[in-house]
């Protein structure tokens, strides 16, 4: 079989599995979990057979027109290169796991069946992006996605949290997808095609006539899709939606598909230094602004969440100074470790019976209840806290490495202000990274008061995931010396002043946290916290939809109630209360944008009830007054009718003779 079949076949059997699960999800329940595993892991050995037979070479191009379009053409067109293949193989290692994940942690959940598919159509999207060779086809893939992601973080529909995240995420990152369209219509116009090759070339040529407009327009969507600032609000709400959904759609899919597309087309920015810097500012304010966020939340999966927009922000900084390399090792490390932490912070939901870190933190014994979660969870968070020798150290001093090259003129591939800016930033969200990363670890592991309630076992399908993805979480950084032949040739080894920076900087987030948490446990003790406690029998679902309903204010602008045991407290003082709520992006939204709209709706319903709506009523006033008096006329009466036409005659006689006589 040909290479060019395999990659065909790696995004068709998701979608060909989510199709029979629909179909079967009725008639025969017992087809739907086969139907939702094996697909997916199918997909992963092909996208390994393909990665295998690319071998870092030189890139693998197929195409055919899909259709007669005029000027500009769309293929069907296959680009895989070194980083596709590699970045393919992550989606379809995450992917497997969360179904795998799922059939243990909505096992009772009536819904499942329609849920399993939404997740293969999810993974065959994100493929679709990953392997296409034209603009069109990827937009397919892109907002296949977003319609996925509106289902599957509204799948608690029951909770208004759910049905209102659904449609936030929907209506912020379709917000940022309308730019988006028009910027990849203006770079198909220039370069007279939608195939990325083509594109490339015009670039490489200077065809590309207006490149700043076109690169600004198409940061619109990454923001948007990627969560960047911005666009970034309508992620933290997204974790309505079941844990695995947040692991998948925060993890290797639909918030790195910007990140991955921006790698794709990077010569398309690097056209424009103005560009570049706007990049490199994007990424500094949410790699910064999303560290203090996370540091401050009380939701378990709103500190990933907050998390995952920093992350992304390390991603889309390497980008700004023009080094994709670092970008994709950081997106592929950052896919294993996140999907870790969220799939552990499930099984710790279960065992707990609750979302709240505040909770938890009055908990004795949750790591003993959950070992696997807890020592799992411990490997993936020293990596997001980039310790050697774990995966995440590697690849964001890869990102550090790349911004100091641009910031002191070792390389030319970006403006050194962009890396001078990514570089600070990246410094200062390495201690901020640490810092909340500790703080999670120890309110959730460390807690003191009452025993944890017994929920009862896991399913050994949850458990094992989470060793799964502790191997590339802790070894994959191990790898970065193999990695030069997929990423054209370029060495990704640390630099070694930005190592030591890094990890300094991250020992201290981690050590001054531990401070401020034994200093906060004494007052903790005084201050009585009630636990969220679900039933044991309850599933993992069921305990995961309550939670939601029980702590909403973690998913509004709700600021939490003060907790002493929280050290995030003590460390950001009076700048708290407003990191808790994302700095109140979405109240200045709402202020900005959504009252002037409601504003604007209720003047308009006002001009039509009571000036348009009068002016229909006053037309059909007059006709109906006339009618009414013809109505009167209408008496029924011969001798009334006779008597009128004798006097209607005398009166045409009477005008005639006056005519007449006049005349």
């Amino acid at each position: 079989m040909t290479t060019t079949t395999l990659a065909v076949l790696v995004p068709l059997l998701p979608f060909l599995g989510a199709a029979a699960g629909l179909l079967l999800g009725r008639t025969a329940p017992g087809y739907v979990r086969p139907l939702a595993v094996l697909p997916s892991l199918t997909s992963l050995v092909l996208a390994v057979l393909v990665a295998v037979r690319q071998g870092g070479g030189p890139a693998i191009d197929s195409h055919t027109e899909l259709t007669p379009t005029g000027s500009v053409p769309i293929e069907l067109a296959l680009h895989i290169d070194g980083f596709a293949a590699l970045v393919a193989v992550l989606v379809g290692v995450v992917a497997s796991c969360v179904q795998i994940y799922s059939t243990g942690y909505l096992r009772d959940d009536p819904r499942y069946p329609s849920y399993a598919a939404l997740v293969s159509l999810f993974t065959s999207a994100m493929l679709l992006v990953v392997y296409s060779g034209d603009l069109m086809v990827l937009l397919v893939g892109w907002e296949i996605m977003g319609i996925c992601s509106y289902f599957l973080v509204g799948h608690y529909w029951e909770t208004p949290e759910a049905r209102a995240a659904s449609i936030k995420a929907f209506l912020v990152t379709k917000l940022g997808d309308v730019p988006f369209l028009i910027g990849l219509f203006a770079l198909a116009t220039d370069a007279g095609s939608f195939r990325i090759t083509t594109v490339l070339g015009t670039v490489a040529s200077g065809g590309l006539r207006h490149p700043t407009l076109v690169a600004l327009l198409l940061l619109a969507g990454v923001a948007g899709k990627s969560a960047q600032f911005p666009l970034h609000t309508w992620l933290p709400d997204a974790m309505a939606g079941p844990t695995p959904v947040s692991a998948l759609i925060h993890a290797a899919t639909m918030v790195a598909a910007g990140v991955y597309f921006i790698a794709r087309l990077l010569p398309v920015f690097q056209a424009s230094s103005a560009a570049m810097v706007v990049l490199a500012v994007m990424a500094a304010v949410t790699m910064a602004g999303s560290a203090l966020a996370a540091l401050a939340q009380d939701d378990i999966k709103r500190v990933l969440a907050y998390s995952t927009i920093g992350q992304l922000g390390y991603m889309t900084g390497a980008l700004a100074v023009g080094d994709r390399d670092a970008a994709v090792f950081h997106l592929m490390a950052h896919g294993a470790f996140k999907a870790l932490l969220f799939l552990a912070a499930g099984v710790i939901i279960h065992a707990s019976g609750t979302n709240s870190l505040a909770v938890m933190s009055r908990m004795k014994g949750l790591r003993d209840r959950v070992p696997d979660a807890y020592w799992t969870m411990t490997v993936a968070l020293l990596a997001l806290a980039a310790i050697p020798p774990f995966s995440g150290f590697f690849s964001k001093e890869a990102v550090l490495g790349a911004a100091e090259h641009v910031a002191t003129g070792h390389t030319e591939h970006a403006p050194g202000a962009a890396g001078w800016i990514v570089l600070v930033s990246g410094l200062i969200t390495a201690v901020l990274t640490a810092a909340y990363a500790t703080r999670l670890w120890l309110l959730a592991f460390r807690g003191q008061g009452a025993e944890v309630p017994d929920h009862g076992r896991q399913p050994l399908s949850m458990t094992a995931v989470l060793w799964v993805l502790a191997v590339p979480s802790l070894v994959f950084g191990l790898a970065y010396g193999t990695l030069p032949d997929w990423f054209d040739g370029r060495d990704l080894t640390p630099v070694l002043t930005t190592s030591v920076l890094g990890t300094g900087l991250a020992l201290v987030g981690g050590l001054v946290t531990y401070g401020a948490w034994r200093h906060t446990t004494a007052m903790a003790a005084r201050v009585p916290l009630g636990a969220v406690v679900a039933h044991p029998d309850a599933d993992a679902g069921t305990v995961e939809a309550e939670a939601i309903a029980l702590h909403a204010s973690a998913f509004g602008d709700v600021a939490y109630a003060p907790d002493p045991a929280d050290p995030g407290r003590l460390l950001l003082g009076p700048l708290h209360r407003h990191a808790a709520v994302g700095f109140h992006l979405d109240a200045v939204y709402s202020a900005l944008f959504v009252r002037p709209v409601r504003a604007g709706a209720s003047l308009v319903r006002f001009l039509d009830r009571e000036v348009v709506d009068t002016y229909v009523r006053g037309a059909a006033a007059l006709p109906r007054w006339l009618g009414a008096a013809v109505r009167r006329a209408q008496t029924g009466n011969v001798q009334t009718y006779v008597s009128a036409l004798l006097a209607g005659t005398v009166v045409l006689v009477v005008a005639a003779l006056l005519v007449a006589t006049g005349a």
